[in-house]
């Protein structure tokens, strides 16, 4: 089973609310990896500086420059032997491939688990997490930002899950 490989990178991928992050807390306390999480590294570094109203092109650029960081943190992570799990979202099928590319340079491969929830269970999901606030809480999503997403998510097809030994989750 690939989950005992040294170094493999795990992308976490879902539609908004679908339990990405709770998943991954999970994920890399089973493999006794390191979780990334692009909500936490934006929250701590810039969403606190961000223009009103929020920019998209802001935001993007931002996070570039996280996943650069990340990047640079999860090769270090596979000289040593320890899985990442990356919660980057992951909406486009673009996104994931260059991920997985990526592993593949470090010598390891990428494994893609796909959080799959129907969008009425996520979006009530996503209202109570702006009530609650809990751990995996980074900021409040209004329905505007929720449907937007919606309009830019990609699904993973069974190719894009055969070639990055996806596994479809239910939570």
């Amino acid at each position: 089973m690939l989950y005992g490989e040294k170094g493999l990178v795990h992308l976490v991928c879902g539609a908004t609310g679908a339990g990405k992050t709770h998943y991954s807390i999970a994920l890399a306390a089973k493999l006794g990896g390191m979780r990334f999480s692009i909500d936490d590294w934006m929250t701590r570094l810039f969403w606190m500086d961000g223009p009103e109203p929020p920019s998209f092109e802001w935001a993007m650029e931002r996070i570039g420059r996280c996943e650069a960081q990340i990047r640079a943190e999860v090769s270090a992570l596979a000289q040593l032997g320890i899985p990442s799990v990356l919660d980057l979202g992951f909406t486009r099928a673009e996104h994931r491939a260059a991920f997985a590319a990526f592993a593949q340079e470090l010598g390891t491969v990428a494994m893609l688990h796909w959080v799959d929830v129907a969008t009425d269970v996520r979006w009530e999901r996503v209202l109570q997490r702006n009530q609650e606030q809990g751990v995996t809480y980074a900021m409040d999503v209004n329905r505007a930002m929720f449907d937007f997403m919606e309009s830019e998510w990609q699904a993973p097809d069974e190719e894009e899950l055969a070639a990055l030994n996806g596994q479809v989750v239910q939570l």
